[in-house]
């Protein structure tokens, strides 16, 4: 039996339960969504584009899924200490895909701005949600049909017309159970024309010794003019598999930074599909990974650029050590007639181990021939003579090498346009390292060294 299968039969099953804990715009496309699975199959390892990763491998496992909305025992404050100092944020959570906030998450948010549980605007807000719920994300993706198959809920982002949010918005995800569960979550994101906001996720484990799955769909639709920072960090777990795809749409004039950083995971595949229709668009699309033991990083990407005077930078690294594997595979698409095009692609990547592997597949696929566009890729080891300058300066081999793939990972934070998560990124890329065995909790240490002690907003996890 392939793996889709068991999904198939659970939502032939148990549908009707699904529907009734659902609302009517979430159950809409579900019957679609699962005519097609039925007709699908999923990618093994070695297919086009998932040369690395096999989904029906990582879906073969029996997981749970919380369909009768049960409340979980979860405990937020286990995973949620870190702080970064300076940044104020409202703070909302998902606990597994259950919505959760705290007191203070809606304060100073502007009028007119909405974050809320995406079950809930999609029952108080039908005709706005609707709009736009469902439209970007490919449902021919197998992982984007499953997901609009079996999600509950997730976050929904409605930032006005011409509003711009000082205060950046944060997302806390966590995982929790005690036996093997998977989570299709969903995040719905709309910044109109001229509007600015910044959104900061942070995915989180707590249980490292259960199987746990995240399934996750992203839409992102920004308006002319707007302004938007999309900051996705993942802190999770060896035995955590992360299957990611978010789209975005940009008008014209808009300026997105997304951000997908993993210092701590188990497999993880994240899959970027950004369209840019609209003329004078700019993207900034950046990621690292930092990788050790068994750990698995894949990223895909595909920017299509369809539109005059356009920029894009992409720009993602890794450092693979131990047995881990990485893998990048992007493609820049630039179609007939969107002149004046600059795109920019590199991969940078060091392999730390003999058994570390990493494997890198970089694109051009140009049909213009005014445009400004280049791609490259590389793939090494830490520098032997810098490494040996630093020794003979009195620097221990360990503490050398330590600082050099801090120095490697610098432009990709220095990508981050709000500061103080900057400064706390360096700390927290120092920490991963220097072989901290989770980022929050070497955190929560460090903090509490210094007295900085914990506080609801201000925070990282």
């Amino acid at each position: 039996m392939n793996a889709l299968q068991q999904y198939i039969d659970l939502y032939r099953d148990h549908g009707e339960l699904l529907r009734s804990r659902s609302c009517p715009l979430l159950n809409a496309p579900r019957e679609e969504a699962f005519c097609k699975l039925q007709s699908m199959s999923l990618p093994r390892k070695g297919s086009e584009n998932y040369e690395h990763t096999g989904l029906e491998e990582l879906l073969a496992p029996d997981y749970a899924l919380n369909i009768a909305r049960v409340p979980l025992d979860v405990n937020p404050q286990a995973t949620f200490r870190c702080d970064v100092p300076n940044l104020s944020t409202a703070l909302f959570m998902l606990l597994n895909d259950q919505w959760a906030e705290t007191e203070n998450s809606r304060r100073q948010l502007p009028e007119g701005v909405i974050v809320e549980s995406l079950a809930r605007a999609a029952q108080s807000r039908p005709e706005l949600v609707g709009k736009y719920y469902n439209t970007l994300a490919d449902g021919d993706n197998p992982l984007v049909a499953l997901n609009t198959m079996l999600v509950q809920d997730g976050l929904f982002i409605y930032v006005p017309k011409g509003v711009r949010l000082e205060k950046p918005l944060q997302l806390v995800d966590i995982l929790q159970y005690e036996v093997p569960l998977l989570t299709a979550r969903r995040m719905l994101i709309v910044v109109d024309d001229d509007a600015e906001a910044k959104l900061l996720v942070c995915d989180h484990t707590q249980n490292p010794d259960a199987r746990l799955m995240s399934l996750q769909t992203v839409e992102i639709m920004t308006g002319r003019n707007a302004r938007f920072d999309f900051y996705d960090l993942e802190e999770s777990t060896e035995m955590t598999t992360r299957l990611s795809s978010l789209y975005l749409r940009q008008g014209a004039g808009s300026n997105v930074l997304i951000d997908g950083i993993t210092l701590f995971n188990g497999t993880t595949r994240n899959e970027y599909y950004c369209r840019l229709p609209e003329p004078d668009a700019e993207l900034h699309l950046y990621g690292m990974g930092i990788e050790d033991r068994s750990r698995r990083l894949d990223t895909y990407s595909l920017i299509s650029h369809e539109a005059e005077r356009c920029h894009t930078d992409e720009l993602f690294k890794y450092v693979v050590d131990e047995a881990s594997t990485g893998a990048f595979s992007g493609r820049i698409y630039v179609a007939p007639g969107a002149q004046k095009t600059e795109a920019y692609q590199a991969n940078r990547n060091i392999v730390g181990s003999e058994q570390a592997r990493m494997f890198s597949k970089p694109q051009l696929e140009i049909y213009a021939d005014d445009v400004k566009c280049s791609h490259g890729s590389a793939i090494g080891q830490l520098d032997a003579a810098q490494v040996f300058y630093m020794r003979t300066r009195g620097v221990p081999e360990a503490t050398a090498r330590m600082l050099l793939k801090q120095a490697f990972m610098a432009d990709v934070i220095e990508g981050v346009r709000l500061p103080a998560l900057k400064d706390r990124l360096r700390q927290l890329v120092e920490m991963r390292f220097s072989g901290a065995s989770g980022a929050c909790s070497a955190c929560h240490s460090e903090c509490s060294r210094q007295g900085l002690g914990d506080h609801p907003g201000g925070e990282i996890g």
